[in-house]
């Protein structure tokens, strides 16, 4: 690690060994850094993101990252501390010390809205909505995350649950994120600000003109980013509403000409295609759900595979996420992935491995790249 104070070149930093630390990263790439940070949990929200260069900002940081790509760690010898937070604006509103105890750790703002799960024990939850309000001065709307409930009709696809808090109550809105654009309404379907870093990482890693195959599409979380960097891609999504959005956001992005989307079961597809490349976003979870809405509580990830593979051409490169007990990191991804290859009579190399996020308690959502013969 260099030890240097973000506003001067090289200085000696004897006797500021207890100065906070920042993470140098380039300005186009601060968003993305910022939520790989927090994923980590090493991001540090008590202080301020500073211009480091013409080019480059300090993101503080409570320790070294090791898994976020920076250029350096830096000291910040005089630290720019945020002066107010959302317990102050709340103490401002009349809460107690007592009430205080009650504000969650975090929230997420999609667009103008901002999603928040409000604890059990909230005094009152209009006044946490309008202090979020306050706090986020971009944002017009403010819903309570309540986890994900069955379609109600054929179960096939679970949608988010969520209730107007505070703002406005039209909350269709746009996402923006390292160029791309998502039309959604957070109340009706899933987006995960955590999983920023991984639909950045699918945009620079696919190849121009390159066939992709985007099993469970949603919105266009990856579709976008990949079908933006020159792919070819067939997405396919089964969820109505989210499908609606999807062929939005290819309009909105300037790629209808470059993705295919189908609803439709991903599986009644795979043996029609040939693709370079097939993304398997969908992670599952214990009983067969996950964030995207995806999936019966009877289907997991692994049990798409033999459709992966049947659409990926030989050597061509498999994305498979999965999510895993901390326990059993990286043991079962693999062992489920090496096992459908043996199964389909090829043979796999491991390219990367990646944990995206926490899913839940001891329990990661990762991600497994690997080359298929």
């Amino acid at each position: 690690m260099r030890e240097r104070e973000d506003d001067a070149p090289a200085p000696s930093l004897a006797g500021e060994a207890d100065a906070p630390l920042a993470a140098v990263v380039e300005k186009r790439r601060s968003e993305t850094a910022i939520e790989s940070l927090r994923t980590e949990g090493v991001y540090d929200d008590s202080r301020r993101v500073r211009e480091y260069d013409s080019e480059t900002v300090a993101l503080p940081v409570s320790e070294p990252p090791s898994e976020t790509r920076v250029r350096e760690v830096i000291r910040q010898i005089d630290p720019d501390f945020r002066t107010r937070d959302l317990e102050d604006v709340l103490r401002e509103r009349g809460w107690s010390d007592d009430d205080l105890e009650a504000v969650p750790g975090s929230w997420a703002v999609i667009g103008s809205v901002v999603l928040v799960r409000i604890p059990d024990d909230c005094p009152d939850e209009t006044a946490l909505g309008e202090a979020l309000l306050e706090f986020h001065g971009e944002a017009d709307a403010v819903l309570a995350d309540e986890g994900i409930e069955n379609d109600g009709e054929s179960g096939t696809y679970r949608e988010p649950k969520r209730r107007h808090v505070a703002g406005e109550r039209d909350t269709e809105t746009i996402h923006a994120e390292h160029g791309t654009r998502y039309a959604l309404d957070p109340a009706n379907v899933m987006f995960s600000p955590g999983n920023q870093a991984e639909r950045v990482r699918m945009g620079e890693t696919t190849a121009d003109d390159e066939h992709v195959f985007d099993m469970f599409a949603g919105i266009g979380y990856f579709t976008l980013p990949m079908a933006r960097a020159g792919a070819r891609v067939t997405a396919t999504e089964i969820n109505p509403t989210a499908f609606r959005y999807l062929l939005e956001n290819a309009m909105l992005n300037d790629v209808s000409e470059r993705v295919d989307a189908y609803r439709a079961d991903c599986r009644d597809l795979a043996s029609d295609l040939e693709a370079d490349r097939v993304v398997m976003g969908y992670y599952g979870s214990a009983d067969g759900t996950d964030e995207t809405g995806h999936g019966t509580r009877t289907d997991e990830a692994h049990e798409f595979l033999d459709h992966a593979l049947e659409a990926l051409t030989s050597g061509g490169v498999l994305h498979y996420h999965e999510a895993t007990p901390e326990s059993q990191l990286w043991d079962r991804p693999l062992a489920r992935l090496e096992s459908a290859v043996d199964a389909a009579g090829r043979s796999l190399e491991v390219l990367e491995k990646r944990r995206v996020k926490s899913h839940s308690a001891g329990v990661a959502h990762v991600v497994v790249d690997a080359r298929v013969d």
